[in-house]
């Protein structure tokens, strides 16, 4: 136990740095939520039952724009969907442990805490290793949830000059950076993003989420494919 408690701390120290761009990232989304028109407590709920930064605030913006329901439901299923490869990748390290634990560890396997214990995992290979994960997702999950909630505490007194907004893409380009090694993943990027961008004014029914990840899964499959026959 003594040694699945240190693994469970070096999670916490490992996942540390990535929570500075997290914290006003939170208090973005809890401002936004209550200043469309959510209640304290249905935003408090969706940030414990969804759990998932991206999406949120991408519920939020589609929400405010008078996005359909289909849309909205579609866009976050979308921006979710990388945790279906997240699993993939963890379940092979996670394959000897009860139903119990994997429930609790797939709730926590948010972005942050994939990105820093896929690697230890990877390099390690004892069998309490999921421990770093968990202390890892823990970690987000006490860091979004706190901030959160004061987010929706503070509401409009944060004045706008604060430029809060720089948090949520911030968080994401903090954990890009490694994937800019390589060129395959850059042009992945650079497409799905132009897109994204481009498409906000003109595609219909506020698709451009949807949009943007089909053409950077495509960008991915085109690549790799010629990558291969080389």
């Amino acid at each position: 136990m003594h040694s699945s408690f240190k693994i469970f701390l070096k999670g916490i120290i490992d996942v540390s740095p990535l929570m500075i761009p997290v914290a006003p990232f939170g208090l973005i989304f809890g401002v936004l939520a209550i200043d469309i028109g959510f209640s304290p407590l249905e935003t408090m709920g969706m940030s414990l039952i969804i759990f998932g930064g991206a999406s949120q605030i991408v519920l939020l913006q589609l929400f405010s724009g008078g996005a359909s329901s289909l849309v909205i439901i579609s866009s976050v299923g979308a921006v979710n969907s990388r945790h279906l490869l997240y699993g993939a990748v963890v379940s092979e390290h996670l394959s000897d442990l009860k139903l119990i634990w994997k429930i609790i560890i797939s709730y926590f396997l948010n972005d942050q805490a994939f990105a820093i214990s896929n690697e230890y995992l990877k390099k390690n290979k004892n069998s309490n290793r999921y421990f770093h994960l968990v202390g890892g997702g823990a970690t987000c999950w006490i860091v979004w949830q706190s901030t959160t909630l004061l987010g929706i505490i503070l509401g409009s007194a944060i004045p706008e000059k604060l430029g809060l907004s720089f948090a949520v893409p911030l968080t994401f380009l903090a954990l890009l950076v490694n994937d800019f090694r390589k060129f395959i993943n850059v042009v992945v990027i650079i497409i799905s993003g132009l897109v994204a961008t481009l498409g906000y004014n003109y595609i219909p029914f506020k698709a451009y989420v949807i949009v943007a990840a089909l053409a950077g899964l495509v960008t991915a499959i085109i690549l790799t494919k010629k990558n291969k026959t080389k």
